[in-house]
């Protein structure tokens, strides 16, 4: 019988269609990856109590993402030779070592499925390509493996089950009818490079994920999307994804700058303990972030422009809501990217190395300004313009602890999309005040913009409405402007306006016109604009500020008195904490204190400059300080080696 079985799949031919067998050995494989999934849930359902079955059918539809970018970044090779336009893919030799590449290298991707049934319980996250680096220097693997096999045996008769699927079902193509002659060549040839291309379109997008231009490859965090829980990402990523995803990424190691815990706890610390004994104040955040939006374009910003060059900047409105607002005059983004912006403002993650979304460690638990006040009875709610799913941001809202996303699948109207990354600012800003007026207070909101970017376009209704600039996105920052004005129009009308903490900073910077901009220090510039409709809040502070200040002092504000993880300080309570600012870039970490900028490559600092006297940075200080060099290298130290050894151990909230 199985015998007969065997021979009756070996000869799936699917009437000689080479492309439509393509198409079933990918569904095989796609099966297979799907039932890899089921298995890694059931060896490791203990982890995993709070599952429904809803929850578990979604994780498998979104883990079917996933698995195609893997398949095709392991087939890669495969489908290539496979779709070569020419006859002799019909001969036996050539079909039979395309079979042994397509056996060899899907059971090595199964088995890395395999693998992780078991190594998931010993790291809580799917393998990725760190495992290379973590395992280089054994050198007793000649040992260990028969020991691995003979302990887990029942993993591998699993893998030799799924394997033997693989070869049993393959399909067998048959050859070409007897036709001969250079015209049948030529055609054949010719429909066969143009099929090649439309597929290696479509292979292209499968890889990324996506078609989109707003849509960057997919990569871990993604994941989160289709989760209730940060560690449910494992079930719906699979191994093989996870290691192409993390090749070439640089990780993260623990240091040990400091030996003892208490030295390193003195010097800085991310887990903070409020004192507040006042009760919680029931008041709505809101938070905007603001693309692009860098400090250059606010002319309440660049007094000392308008003194020497008559600059006025791009937005009259925000220059007069930051006359009743408190705003920091030294405020700085921790990345230089939008998907760092998410983190750093709502988590207080700043960027190291690499982007927190791009890393190994998105899968970690985390707390967030929505996480926190939800637990507190806040209703939360995240905003952005764009196609779902777009730069992996509402992935990010979930784990985040948000429990409503809104992007273009939840606005009513496609006419307002731009035709490039999402709804106009303005009809999405007045979307936003609107569904605020239908949340139940208190509630804990974020949104992100999307106009101000490249290719730099404004609705054509107002062409010629805003000042053009020097540069092609000074329009789009004006226009933009103008929709933040049209929003607070329409919310200050609102009943939730008066009870409201408005926060707004942006993502990073983009085009610069002026030099100090275009430094090391410069190229960070945001604002920071804390605003209450009572006037409360005012004034301009000369302290250092940052992004990830924002959610422990939104906290701090609202008297939250319990412990929470946070890499940022409380800037209202700035006589307690030393201000500092933070970023990564270039391989170097950057450390502003006072009004000094450090360089610091990990193991020595390489500059130091005055960035408030010498604001191009052209005097290096180094070595004329010490004492200040050494405590603002203690500092970073510390801030590196509580990073560090926070990712990598998944200690990010407290327990």
């Amino acid at each position: 019988m199985f015998k007969e079985f065997r021979q009756y799949f070996s000869e799936i031919s699917l009437k000689g269609n080479i492309y439509l067998l393509l198409i079933w050995r990918f569904a095989l494989l796609m099966l297979i990856y799907t039932a890899s999934r089921v298995l890694f849930y059931l060896f490791n359902s203990d982890f995993f109590t709070n599952i429904s079955f809803d929850g578990f059918i979604r994780i498998l539809a979104g883990g079917l993402w996933f698995d195609t970018s893997a398949l095709l970044y392991t087939n890669v090779l495969y489908i290539t030779l496979y779709l070569l336009p020419f006859t002799f893919r019909y001969n036996k030799w050539y079909q039979l070592a395309l079979k042994y590449l397509f056996v060899i290298t899907n059971s090595i991707a199964i088995a890395a499925n395999c693998i992780d049934f078991i190594y998931f319980r010993f790291t809580l996250r799917r393998t990725t390509a760190t495992v290379f680096d973590e395992f280089k220097h054994e050198t007793n693997f000649g040992s260990l493996i028969p020991k691995f096999i003979a302990d887990y045996w029942y993993v591998v008769l699993i893998w030799i089950a799924l394997t033997a699927l693989v070869v049993l079902l393959y399909g067998k193509a048959r050859g070409l009818p007897k036709r001969k002659g250079f015209r049948y060549h030529l055609v054949y040839g010719i429909n066969g490079f143009v099929l090649m291309i439309a597929l290696a379109t479509l292979m292209v997008g499968g890889m990324r994920g996506g078609f989109r231009h707003s849509t960057r490859p997919i990569t871990l965090s993604n994941a989160g999307q289709f989760v209730s829980e940060p560690l449910e990402a494992a079930i719906v990523l699979n191994t093989p994804f996870a290691i192409y995803r993390t090749l070439g990424k640089k990780a993260l190691v623990k240091v040990d700058y400091f030996k003892s815990p208490e030295e390193l706890e003195a010097i800085y610390s991310s887990l903070h303990r409020p004192s507040a004994s006042d009760s919680l104040k029931q008041m709505n955040v809101v938070i905007f972030i603001i693309e692009s939006f860098g400090r250059e374009y606010i002319g309440a910003y660049n007094e000392h422009l308008r003194e020497k060059y008559g600059y006025k900047g791009f937005t009259p409105f925000i220059d007069s809501l930051i006359g009743n607002s408190l705003w920091y005059r030294y405020s700085y983004a921790n990345g230089r990217k939008s998907i760092d912006a998410m983190p750093s403002v709502l988590a207080s993650i700043p960027m190291f190395v690499e982007p927190y979304f791009l890393t190994s460690y998105s899968g970690n638990r985390i707390n967030s300004i929505a996480s926190v006040l939800r637990a507190e009875g806040y209703h939360t709610a995240f905003f952005h313009g764009a196609p779902n799913g777009s730069m992996g941001f509402q992935a990010f809202a979930n784990v985040a602890g948000f429990e409503e996303y809104y992007g273009m699948s939840e606005y009513p109207n496609p006419d307002h999309f731009d035709g490039m990354w999402g709804v106009w600012d303005e009809e999405f800003f007045q979307f936003f005040a609107q569904k605020l007026n239908q949340f139940q207070q208190p509630f804990c909101t974020a949104i992100f913009s999307v106009s101000s970017h490249h290719p730099f376009k404004i609705p054509e209704r107002y062409e010629g409405k805003f000042p053009k600039g020097t540069l092609p996105i000074h329009q789009c920052i004006a226009y933009t402007d103008y929709s933040l004005k049209r929003f607070f129009e329409t919310a200050s009308k609102m009943d939730w306006y008066p009870n409201t903490l408005f926060v707004i900073t942006a993502d990073h910077c983009n085009q610069t016109y002026f030099p100090e901009y275009q430094t090391s220090v410069g190229a960070f510039s945001v604002p920071i604009i804390f605003y209450r409709p009572d006037n409360s809040l005012a004034g301009c502070k000369k302290e250092l500020a940052q992004q990830i200040d924002i959610m422990p002092s939104i906290l701090g504000y609202l008297n939250h008195n319990k412990p929470f993880i946070a890499f940022g300080r409380n800037l209202f309570n700035s006589k307690e904490e030393k201000p500092f600012a933070v970023n990564y870039s270039n391989g170097c970490y950057q450390l502003l204190m006072d009004d000094y900028v450090m360089i610091f490559d990990g193991s020595k600092v390489l500059a130091m400059y005055n960035f408030k006297e010498d604001s191009l940075l052209t005097r290096n200080l180094q070595g004329k300080s010490l004492d200040r060099q050494m405590e603002m290298e203690r500092l970073l130290k510390a801030i590196i080696q509580q990073y560090n050894a926070r990712m990598i151990d998944d200690n990010l909230v407290v327990k």
